[in-house]
């Protein structure tokens, strides 16, 4: 069913694509407004005629849904919207923002449901279940089931926040549906009054999931460790070209899908002219670009790699390194002579929460450094890493 809705209304068409994003926002929401009034509607009736407040509370969640699609159809809108002046990175990250506002709704629902059911516990209202009201809440939870499905399937195609706090969204209405169902069933059978009870174990996990669905959208915000594998991908695509001996300073900055800005540093060989290295570095940008849609950026590192002392103290300083701890990593090291002294200049990486602090870590290496070459000057510049290259 969920194919057939994409072929129909959007087609075969690029997911990084802003505008196919927008329909795929657009198709959740229509959906999602529709079937959640219908459902909000069936259950207020429901609620209405057998007194049960939590199916009154699990209507009005319902009603809440729909207002979150409406939330999240402004927020693909949004996101959609050139980038101008004042935002020259595009609106992409309105579609995180819709994600945390509609985990406020489930919130703030929630708390709404969680007071009325505690007074309920204290202030027991008669319940006439019947066949109707049963009816009512399985057609309820048969819906939401599909809709979790739907709008996870939508989240994976494009990858979307919003999308995934939907569908996590419609599977916690499943779940507190079934609560009131059994509370239901039980007061039919066993002439048990369980309402306020399952009402406020249905608040404690629309609060719950809330908080996780506000979590997810709050990282990207934030600024997150971008995914290994693409660090990964990214890192094997650059290593591939012979003239790349290493990378790393790789950082990944998130403006919303599809806007990504992407920076490294590539080691070559100090022997090559500066033109034949500016255009094997052009060539990795422009190849990044396409096949990882993203604004690449990258700067070049000599390294000299015709030395032979040069490459026999880099060999050492990497072992001495790695006995410390083998989390930690050497870059852009230099050998500077001078008829007074020899130095070694050297960036220390280190993870970024490395239990030490950076300069301990410097103190360390350093005096290892200098137990086995007593004369030398070393100079270490330590770095915690934004991405995880091993």
């Amino acid at each position: 069913m969920t194919e057939l809705l994409i072929r129909l209304f959007i087609g075969k068409a690029d997911t990084e694509d802003p505008r196919t994003r927008k329909k795929y926002g657009f198709l959740s929401g229509v959906t999602g407004i529709a079937l959640n009034i219908l459902l909000c509607v069936g259950k207020l009736a429901a609620g209405l005629f057998s007194g049960a407040i939590s199916v009154i509370a699990d209507g009005l969640n319902n009603l809440s849904d729909a207002g979150s699609s409406i939330v999240n159809m402004a927020g693909f809108k949004i996101a959609n919207t050139p980038p101008d002046r004042e935002h020259p990175f595009g609106h992409g990250r309105a579609e995180y923002i819709s994600g945390l506002i509609i985990s406020l709704i489930i919130i703030l629902m929630g708390v709404e449901l969680f007071e009325s059911s505690f007074e309920r516990i204290f202030d027991p209202q008669p319940l006439k279940p019947g066949l109707f009201t049963i009816i009512i809440l399985f057609a309820s939870t048969a819906v939401k089931l599909w809709l979790f499905a739907f709008n996870r399937k939508l989240g994976e195609k494009i990858n979307s926040v919003a999308l995934k706090a939907t569908a996590a969204d419609s599977l916690s209405d499943v779940l507190s549906t079934t609560a009131v169902i059994a509370g239901m069933l039980v007061c039919y059978y066993f002439d048990m009054n369980i309402d306020g009870y399952v009402g406020l174990a249905v608040a404690v996990f629309i609060i719950f999931s809330g908080l996780k669905t506000a979590k997810e959208s709050l990282s990207p915000l934030l600024g997150q460790m971008p995914e290994k594998e693409t660090v990964k991908s990214i890192q094997k695509y650059v290593c591939c070209c012979d003239k790349v001996i290493g990378i790393h300073d790789l950082i990944i900055h998130n403006y919303g899908a599809g806007t990504s800005f992407v920076s490294l540093h590539a080691e070559v060989n100090s022997q090559m002219t500066l033109t034949d290295a500016h255009e094997v570095i052009d060539r990795i940008e422009k190849d990044l670009r396409e096949k990882f849609n993203c604004y690449v950026t990258i700067h070049i590192d000599p390294v000299d790699t015709n030395d032979p002392e040069t490459t026999e103290l880099c060999q050492k300083v990497k072992e001495i390194v790695e006995n410390i701890d083998k989390e930690l990593s050497i870059h852009d090291f230099r050998v500077l002579k001078s008829a007074a002294k020899k130095s070694v200049i050297f960036d220390l990486n280190l993870p970024y929460n490395y239990k030490l602090s950076d300069i301990q870590v410097k103190n360390m290496v350093i005096s290892k450094i200098k137990s086995m070459y007593g004369s030398i000057d070393v100079i270490v510049c330590a770095e915690r890493q934004l991405s995880e290259l091993d």
